[in-house]
């Protein structure tokens, strides 16, 4: 756990963040999450990609998609370097 003034909040949302945002880069770009810290951090990769991701505070890092924090901003930022999401299947 991290330093942040409300612990119980951060403790309450930090697995729904890790699986909202593992099932949404895993389904929706087909990405594959091969790591992490197991309670703060993702390791993603595929499609070219290899970056880490902080779901409860956002951030991410990676080669090609640069540095940033928000989810929705990282999913842009993969919209600009991979393009489109992963087709669903029909």
């Amino acid at each position: 756990m991290s330093n942040r003034l409300d612990q119980e909040r951060e403790a309450r949302l930090q697995p729904q963040r890790m699986k909202s945002c593992q099932e949404t880069l895993e389904k929706e770009w087909g990405l594959t999450i091969v790591g992490g810290d197991g309670h703060s951090r993702l390791d993603v990769q595929g499609r070219g990609l290899k970056f880490s991701l902080w779901p409860y505070s956002g951030w991410w890092s990676g080669k090609r998609i640069g540095s940033g924090r928000g989810f929705k901003k990282l999913e842009k930022e993969l919209k600009e370097t991979i393009g489109k999401k992963k087709k669903k299947k029909q």
